[in-house]
Protein backbone atom coordinates (compact mmCIF):
# COMPACT_ATOMS: atom_id res chain seq x y z
CA UNK A 1 0.00 0.00 0.00
CA UNK A 2 1.36 3.40 -0.96
CA UNK A 3 1.53 6.00 1.82
CA UNK A 4 -0.10 9.37 1.10
CA UNK A 5 2.15 12.38 1.56
CA UNK A 6 0.95 15.26 3.67
CA UNK A 7 0.63 18.74 2.19
CA UNK A 8 3.34 19.91 4.61
CA UNK A 9 5.81 17.30 3.33
CA UNK A 10 5.02 18.25 -0.26
CA UNK A 11 5.72 21.91 0.51
CA UNK A 12 8.94 21.27 2.39
CA UNK A 13 10.44 18.33 0.46
CA UNK A 14 12.41 19.21 -2.66
CA UNK A 15 11.47 16.65 -5.34
CA UNK A 16 11.92 18.47 -8.63
CA UNK A 17 13.76 21.44 -10.04
CA UNK A 18 12.28 23.75 -12.68
CA UNK A 19 13.29 26.98 -14.36
CA UNK A 20 11.25 30.04 -13.44
CA UNK A 21 12.02 33.37 -15.08
CA UNK A 22 15.64 32.37 -15.82
CA UNK A 23 16.37 31.34 -12.23
CA UNK A 24 16.45 27.99 -10.50
CA UNK A 25 13.32 27.20 -8.54
CA UNK A 26 12.27 24.07 -6.70
CA UNK A 27 8.80 22.77 -7.49
CA UNK A 28 7.06 22.00 -4.19
CA UNK A 29 3.51 21.34 -5.32
CA UNK A 30 1.84 20.67 -8.67
CA UNK A 31 -1.65 19.23 -8.30
CA UNK A 32 -5.01 19.16 -10.03
CA UNK A 33 -8.13 18.21 -8.07
CA UNK A 34 -11.31 17.39 -9.97
CA UNK A 35 -14.23 18.64 -7.86
CA UNK A 36 -17.11 17.92 -10.25
CA UNK A 37 -17.85 17.39 -13.94
CA UNK A 38 -17.26 21.09 -14.62
CA UNK A 39 -15.01 22.24 -11.76
CA UNK A 40 -11.40 21.66 -10.76
CA UNK A 41 -8.57 23.21 -8.77
CA UNK A 42 -4.97 23.61 -9.95
CA UNK A 43 -2.24 24.41 -7.43
CA UNK A 44 1.42 25.10 -8.22
CA UNK A 45 3.96 26.30 -5.64
CA UNK A 46 7.72 26.81 -6.07
CA UNK A 47 10.49 27.78 -3.67
CA UNK A 48 12.61 30.46 -5.36
CA UNK A 49 16.19 31.42 -4.44
CA UNK A 50 15.22 35.01 -3.65
CA UNK A 51 11.94 36.93 -3.34
CA UNK A 52 10.34 38.17 -6.54
CA UNK A 53 9.85 41.89 -7.08
CA UNK A 54 7.00 43.03 -4.83
CA UNK A 55 7.31 40.04 -2.51
CA UNK A 56 8.96 39.47 0.88
CA UNK A 57 9.00 35.64 0.78
CA UNK A 58 10.83 32.98 -1.22
CA UNK A 59 7.81 31.34 -2.86
CA UNK A 60 6.11 31.67 -6.23
CA UNK A 61 2.59 30.30 -6.54
CA UNK A 62 -0.60 30.13 -8.53
CA UNK A 63 -3.75 28.52 -7.21
CA UNK A 64 -6.83 28.50 -9.40
CA UNK A 65 -10.43 27.31 -9.08
CA UNK A 66 -12.02 26.77 -12.49
CA UNK A 67 -15.78 26.32 -13.00
CA UNK A 68 -17.33 25.80 -16.42
CA UNK A 69 -14.07 26.79 -18.09
CA UNK A 70 -13.86 30.12 -16.22
CA UNK A 71 -11.40 30.99 -13.47
CA UNK A 72 -13.66 32.12 -10.62
CA UNK A 73 -10.94 32.26 -7.94
CA UNK A 74 -7.17 32.65 -8.22
CA UNK A 75 -4.35 33.35 -5.78
CA UNK A 76 -0.99 34.39 -7.23
CA UNK A 77 2.08 36.52 -6.63
CA UNK A 78 2.86 38.04 -9.98
CA UNK A 79 6.29 39.70 -10.06
CA UNK A 80 5.92 43.41 -9.36
CA UNK A 81 2.36 43.05 -8.03
CA UNK A 82 3.03 40.89 -5.00
CA UNK A 83 0.54 38.64 -3.25
CA UNK A 84 -3.08 39.00 -4.29
CA UNK A 85 -6.21 37.05 -5.11
CA UNK A 86 -8.88 37.33 -7.75
CA UNK A 87 -12.50 36.56 -6.88
CA UNK A 88 -14.47 36.84 -10.07
CA UNK A 89 -13.54 40.21 -11.56
CA UNK A 90 -12.31 41.66 -8.23
CA UNK A 91 -8.62 41.75 -7.32
CA UNK A 92 -7.79 41.93 -3.61
CA UNK A 93 -4.53 42.09 -1.68
CA UNK A 94 -3.55 38.86 0.06
CA UNK A 95 -1.31 38.70 3.13
CA UNK A 96 1.02 35.73 2.63
CA UNK A 97 2.34 34.13 5.83
CA UNK A 98 3.24 30.50 5.06
CA UNK A 99 2.58 28.03 2.23
CA UNK A 100 0.38 26.02 4.60
CA UNK A 101 -1.76 29.07 5.41
CA UNK A 102 -1.91 29.93 1.70
CA UNK A 103 -3.40 26.53 0.88
CA UNK A 104 -5.78 26.71 3.84
CA UNK A 105 -7.01 30.18 2.87
CA UNK A 106 -7.45 29.12 -0.75
CA UNK A 107 -9.46 25.99 0.12
CA UNK A 108 -11.60 28.03 2.53
CA UNK A 109 -12.46 30.43 -0.32
CA UNK A 110 -13.17 27.48 -2.65
CA UNK A 111 -15.51 25.98 -0.04
CA UNK A 112 -17.26 29.33 0.48
CA UNK A 113 -17.71 29.77 -3.28
CA UNK A 114 -19.17 26.26 -3.60
CA UNK A 115 -21.65 26.63 -0.70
Amino acid sequence: MRRKRSVLSMLTTHDAVVILSNMNATLLLNERHILSDNAFVEMVVWRVPSPLSGSAHSFKYRLAFIVGGLCVLRYDDEAGKGDHKHIGEKELLYRFTTPQDLLGDFWKDVDEWRS
